[in-house]
């Protein structure tokens, strides 16, 4: 078991890094939505999903 590890480090290390670039997104993301801001960060005028996104309350 050692011997794969050690073996695949480089793989090991790349996943772990992709894998907290996501996780670090998809938490910003999250947090954008709840504070109202858009996903895309464009302007919503004339967006066709701007009623399922932006709900008014």
């Amino acid at each position: 078991m050692f011997e794969w590890v050690v073996g695949n480090i480089g793989t090991i290390i790349v996943c772990l890094v992709l894998a907290t670039a996501v996780v670090a997104v998809l938490i910003n993301i999250i947090r954008n939505k709840k504070k109202g801001k858009s996903a895309c960060g464009c302007n919503c005028h004339g967006c066709a999903m701007s009623e399922y996104c932006n709900k008014k309350k």
